[in-house]
């Protein structure tokens, strides 16, 4: 969506090279942060850190609707690789804890990857709509409203008993 509004605009930016450096931002923070992530599961649990991820998102998507000046992707694609390295390690590691035993835990991964790959889809072609119609501001406003539905539904939802009685090394 950063590299349409870059397109879409009368600037000198390469909108291909733009578009490069978004994946490289986050990718340099996402790494690091799974690895992190992937070390404190134990001490912070699931449920808090599936909610710092979902915070990020609305933010981020706020960060971008705020301003149209291209050095703004460095913030938001920081916080977009911080929220895909929590996630992508926390969320695997929750379904085989929430599901161990069940024998469906490939199930439930791959129940999980169909809605991100439908979310994945989407999420341009919603947006790509609403900036086509209104603006990209109203787009990226559209998203962090998403993403704060996600928030209240993780918080009103989900539960925190799953923090004491299921950890990654447990049994």
């Amino acid at each position: 969506m950063l590299s349409m509004r870059v397109a879409a605009a009368p600037a000198s930016i390469n909108p291909g090279l733009y578009a490069a450096g978004t994946v490289i931002i986050s990718q340099a923070v996402m790494i690091p942060v799974a690895i992190w992530v992937a070390n404190r599961i134990d001490r912070y649990g699931y449920w808090r850190l599936i909610m710092l991820a979902l915070l990020v998102m609305p933010v981020r998507a706020a960060l971008a609707a705020s301003t149209d000046a291209p050095l703004m992707m460095i913030p938001v694609q920081i916080l977009d690789g911080l929220a895909a390295g929590i996630l992508g390690v926390v969320v695997p590691s929750f379904i085989v804890v929430l599901l161990r035993g069940s024998g469906h835990v490939n199930a439930g991964q791959s129940v999980v990857m169909l809605m991100q790959g439908v979310g994945a889809s989407m999420s341009p072609a919603l947006t790509g709509t609403i900036a086509g119609h209104y603006s990209f501001a109203t787009a990226f406003s559209v998203l962090s409203a998403i993403a704060l539905v996600a928030v209240l539904l993780w918080w009103c939802f989900a539960h925190r008993t799953w923090e004491t009685d299921s950890t990654p090394g447990g049994a």
